[in-house]
């Protein structure tokens, strides 16, 4: 399924690779390594970023709206958003 701010999330890894590309560079090329540690920060925090961005986009247009479905659909929906928070 083709979430609303999956275009915002692929944006945001795009921006992250080409992140990880520069720090490998700066790797090959010997740069300090408290400013290698600090961008892999960096890139840590921005793929953490997009992948609260999903998640939170799958809880608001699929979870929701299957919990407001009768039935077994809403208990799989209870167990989706179960399996799915483990990773915010």
């Amino acid at each position: 399924m083709h979430h609303h701010d999956h275009p915002e999330v692929v944006k945001r890894l795009r921006r992250a690779e080409g992140h990880l590309r520069t720090v490998i560079a700066m790797i090959e090329e010997g740069h300090p390594c408290l400013d290698l540690a600090q961008q892999m920060q960096a890139i840590g925090n921005a793929i953490a970023n997009a992948k609260k961005a999903l998640i939170h986009d799958h809880i608001t247009h699929c979870i929701e709206q299957s919990l407001r479905s009768p039935g077994p659909k809403r208990r799989a929906a209870l167990k989706e958003f179960e399996a799915i928070a483990k990773y915010l």
